[in-house]
């Protein structure tokens, strides 16, 4: 049993980690309110567009905007990957790359991959693999996204992601991000960005889909709302993610709180027991003694 020393400060030290992941659960619950709240309220207003968006892409041409409709055939593909800068958040980001490495060697196995990372954590880890972008002039250092995160500051990355689709760099365009569903469950989820998916084809959406008045004209208007909903769908898969990464943080550290807990419980019994056989030793040392002075 190991000495009272080395319990005692094992006690101190567990303690001191407790308190720790105890105030990083309490930054992240507070910062994850404010991302929640920002998600709640963007995502209808995203979900219904992109709804629009779908018929109305599929009602125009390419030399309408429709360009961002066209479907070729899938030979390179551009995987953008959405992690966290930070750790201490679970299984966060492993699982956004364990998808990536799914589609890279399953669905996409015959195409050409690069992976474009929104995050320190996804970016550090295909940095040197094979999946990394080469020869084209999509932005770096995206993880400083996180330092200010708002749509002016992300419109630019998806309109180079849309151009790069646009110019044929690229023949689908897919985001792999953690959906937030509530503070303690995170979906990592695949989503189509380009081509833009068709609306579905049963008779009741169709004639729902393709029942549209434009004013002034169909041209204007689709010129205008394809590339605002795509930024507007790129802005929210952030968003999401930023609130599933504090969700996932405070659920970690709500756990290695109840853990370190159990811990020092453990660890004081320990402490409670070499005590007690200390004590019982000495007074049998004692007695010993004594026993022997009369003898």
């Amino acid at each position: 049993m190991a000495n009272l020393k080395e319990v005692r400060n094992r006690i101190t030290s567990v303690s001191s980690t407790q308190q720790i992941t105890k105030a990083m659960k309490m930054v992240s619950a507070a910062k994850l309110r404010r991302a929640q709240d920002a998600i709640l309220q963007m995502r209808p207003y995203a979900n219904k567009l992109q709804e629009i968006l779908q018929n109305v892409s599929n009602s125009v041409g390419a030399d309408e905007g429709g360009k961002y409709a066209q479907s070729l055939e899938v030979k390179n593909v551009l995987l953008v990957v959405v992690s966290s800068n930070r750790g201490l958040c679970g299984a966060f980001n492993m699982n956004v790359i364990k998808r990536v490495n799914y589609l890279a060697k399953n669905d996409y196995k015959n195409c050409k991959i690069s992976v474009l990372c929104i995050g320190k954590k996804a970016n550090d880890f295909f940095r040197k693999s094979e999946y990394r972008i080469v020869g084209t002039d999509l932005p770096k250092r995206l993880n400083e996204l996180y330092d200010q995160l708002t749509f002016d500051n992300v419109s630019p990355v998806a309109e180079m992601v849309m151009k790069s689709f646009v110019d044929k760099q690229f023949d689908r365009v897919e985001i792999i991000y953690n959906k937030f569903k509530n503070a303690a469950v995170q979906e990592v989820v695949t989503e189509q960005f380009l081509p833009v998916i068709p609306p579905a084809t049963t008779a009741n959406k169709q004639k729902q889909g393709i029942d549209y008045i434009f004013e002034p004209n169909k041209e204007s208007i689709v010129l205008d709302l394809i590339p605002k909903s795509l930024k507007i769908q790129f802005y929210k898969t952030l968003l999401d993610s930023h609130a599933s990464e504090h969700g996932a943080r405070m659920t970690a550290m709500h756990k290695a709180t109840d853990n370190a807990g159990a811990l020092i419980r453990d660890l004081r019994l320990s402490y409670n027991k070499a005590r007690q056989a200390a004590i019982t030793n000495e007074i049998l040392e004692i007695v010993g003694g004594a026993e022997a002075l009369k003898g």
